[in-house]
């Protein structure tokens, strides 16, 4: 069984057991959350397809830890005008692992 879920902007294919770095969420490490914006559900032979969302399916999930990922650094220059930046950004994310995919 199977799912997509949309969190934080993006969208993920998620089964029991998966563990998976999300945008961070609100919760502390060992937490349950529960994700109700489901967009498809599958058992292998019936698929459910929301339109946008299916009605009363939800995903079950601890919070395993939250960290930061490695830095990306971005460098502006313009040839000739003396002009350079330089800027750096670490993005925050939740690491969580799905415990149930409940479907109505």
């Amino acid at each position: 069984m199977y799912a997509v879920i949309k969190t934080g902007g993006k969208q993920y294919r998620v089964a029991a057991g998966d563990k998976l770095k999300v945008e961070k969420l609100a919760g502390d490490v060992g937490s349950e959350i529960i994700i109700d914006k489901v967009l498809l559900v599958s058992d292998g032979e019936n698929t459910t397809i929301g339109s946008p969302l299916v009605n009363g399916a939800s995903v079950q999930a601890k919070v395993v830890s939250h960290g930061r990922a490695d830095k990306v650094l971005i460098f502006k220059m313009r040839r000739r005008k003396h002009y350079r930046k330089t800027q750096g950004h670490r993005q925050s994310f939740t690491e969580i692992q799905i415990e149930k995919i409940a479907a109505k």
